[in-house]
């Protein structure tokens, strides 16, 4: 998988194009690493049934016909991110019509990413939503605004909370956003053992994906989802085509992997 990485790593140099690894990608709690860990020998191996069959359980999407896979999927064109870091996401699937499912993956984080501006100090905070003039991010040309704007969000808490919400979940409504453009669909991959995404409780769901699915349109919250490491776990092992799928679980402390799946309970 190292070699596989690193191939795709020199071939994007040669043209131009970044693939950008995570700074502490070498880390074992990276996100990163657990992605190329889990889907990497799926990608090399043109195998997704696996991941194919979490998302059939789950509801979601899936491309017609053959699927393509591939690592830290980027345009800078569709928010104008002209200089800097663009909007990234960890994997995108693809059809012959183009690129419809997005996945963000999440290990052991306990946020989406913020707003660099506003952790700066560099801004209040306020929500600029009623006049986005008063974003920097906007005044630089930056579309984030008119582009959620464009698919109903700036309705509702969006549109009256006095302070901006993309201040502190910048990175889900970045990732949400570019998604919808190329009309597709965002999934988020996270570790049920984590309560930071989505964990059940004596009051219900709980965790950030409920609370920001909140903030997704009514009509657009099937383009929105999740699946877990542990379900992709399954649906690999449960093939008996790869093998390798026990040493993914002995790394990432998964040895019950195949018992009942239990999430982890919110006080």
């Amino acid at each position: 998988m190292a070699e596989y990485v690193q191939r795709i790593k020199d071939e994007c140099e040669a043209d131009g194009r970044p693939f950008p690894l995570h700074k502490w990608v070498h880390h074992g709690l990276s996100s990163q690493a657990m992605l190329f860990n889990l889907l990497g020998p799926l990608v090399v191996q043109n195998d997704l049934t696996p991941l194919a069959a979490v998302f059939a359980q789950q509801g979601l999407a899936w491309p017609a016909g053959a699927v393509r896979a591939a690592f830290e999927y980027e345009d800078r064109t569709v928010f104008n991110e002209d200089v800097g870091q663009p909007t990234s996401i960890d994997l995108v699937l693809e059809d012959a019509a183009g690129p419809r499912v997005f996945v963000e993956s999440k290990l052991v984080e306990r946020e989406f990413g913020a707003c660099s501006v506003f952790l700066g100090g560099d801004c209040d905070g306020r929500n600029p939503a009623a006049d986005p003039s008063q974003c920097y991010l906007h005044h630089i040309g930056r579309r984030y605004w008119p582009v959620l704007r464009a698919h109903g969000f700036l309705q509702g808490r969006m549109a009256t909370d006095a302070t901006c919400l993309l201040a502190n979940h910048y990175q889900f409504f970045r990732e949400v956003g570019l998604a919808l453009q190329k009309e597709g669909v965002f999934v988020l991959l996270s570790d049920e053992r984590s309560p930071t995404f989505w964990c059940d409780g004596p009051h219900g769901p709980r965790g950030l994906m409920t609370v920001l699915l909140d903030l997704v349109p009514e009509a657009l919250r099937d383009r929105v989802g999740r699946i877990t490491v542990q379900q992709v776990v399954n649906a690999i092992r449960a093939t008996g085509r790869h093998p390798w799928i026990g040493e993914f679980e002995s790394r990432y402390a998964l040895p019950d992997a195949l018992g009942v799946e239990e999430e982890r309970t919110c006080p």
